[in-house]
């Protein structure tokens, strides 16, 4: 196991490093720049900033500090906020972005596991026809659409649910949680789905079956472990997808998250800010794909079996 983990770290460096590069270079190739203003701007003021900001270095000279900045942890410090560095603004917004991730993610599991367990136990049939029909309903429709969807049925004309902000009350968190644990619930249903009708279809099941085992009993002590291992192995990059995917969702309900920093990044051409959301979002999701890939190996003999007769 370790020299498996070892394996995937050390795949992880290039990928990384290719992010950083390219990421590096279109922020660059972008038009404009980060102290670019409606309002004209002395040049002397405009090259002391640049300087400040290693702006008039060469390209190749400004990559190579960045990766120094990297290697010792540090993003560098922010274009658009002054006296503030990346870190601290990354620092800031990702506990709420988690926050809503977390409530997304359990809103994911529990609806797409229902609903594939539902479908698999009736296959070809309404029983599944009908969570399979809302799954694919749930991947064709984007976050931007189904958030004000949401907001103008429970928020407007219902007044169930508030339509923004991000406050201590439950009801400020359904909304966003929904809109954006959807399209992972509906992916989760059909690997739920795909998994246990693979699993059900076994020797140790019709065995379970054989001894007089209630249906119940077979299906949530013998078959949902192996026909979930599909499920456990998308969490992983699911959830670093839900952090780095929450933007559009932040931003239709004014959640102050890290998303807010990254759009307005984008707007102002804040190099750094944009350069290490990207390199950190990357390697979370980095990171959450070797955990999914641990925890599957761990509740899958066959997996442990056969990293066991490669070493």
């Amino acid at each position: 196991m370790l020299r498996f983990i070892l394996s995937r770290l050390l795949q992880a460096i290039p990928v990384l490093l290719v992010v950083i590069t390219a990421t590096f270079l279109l922020v660059r190739c972008a038009p404009g720049g980060p102290f670019s203003a409606e309002k004209a701007v002395p040049p002397e003021v405009v090259r002391a900033l640049e300087a400040q900001y290693r702006l008039d270095q060469p390209i190749w000279q400004q990559y190579l500090s960045y990766l120094g900045d990297l290697a010792h942890g540090e993003f560098g410090p922010s274009f658009r906020y002054p006296g503030r560095t990346v870190n601290e603004l990354i620092a800031g917004g990702l506990p709420i972005t988690a926050e809503l991730a977390f409530y997304a993610m359990l809103v994911a599991i529990l609806i797409g596991v229902c609903a594939g367990v539902i479908a698999a136990l009736r296959p070809n049939t309404p029983q599944d026809y009908l969570p399979m029909s809302a799954a694919m309903l749930g991947i064709c429709m984007p976050s931007f659409l189904m958030g004000p969807l949401l907001v103008l049925v429970f928020g407007i004309w219902l007044e169930w649910l508030p339509v923004s902000g991000w406050g201590e009350l439950a009801g400020d968190k359904i909304l966003p949680a929904i809109t954006l644990g959807t399209g992972y619930a509906a992916y989760i249903a059909r690997l739920s789905r795909g998994g246990m009708l693979e699993v059900m279809t076994q020797d140790y099941i019709r065995t379970a079956r054989a001894k007089g085992l209630p249906e119940r009993v077979v299906v949530l002590k013998h078959a949902l472990r192996g026909g979930l291992i599909p499920v456990v192995a998308f969490l992983g990059p699911a959830f670093a997808g839900l952090l780095s995917g929450s933007f559009v969702v932040e931003t239709i309900f004014q959640i102050p998250g890290l998303g807010r920093f990254y759009v307005q990044a984008a707007f102002n051409r804040d190099y750094t800010m944009i350069l290490g959301t990207t390199v950190f979002f990357a390697t979370l999701i980095v990171l959450f794909n070797l955990l999914s890939d641990i925890v599957a190996v761990w509740i899958n003999p066959k997996l442990r079996h056969q990293l066991s007769r490669s070493r």
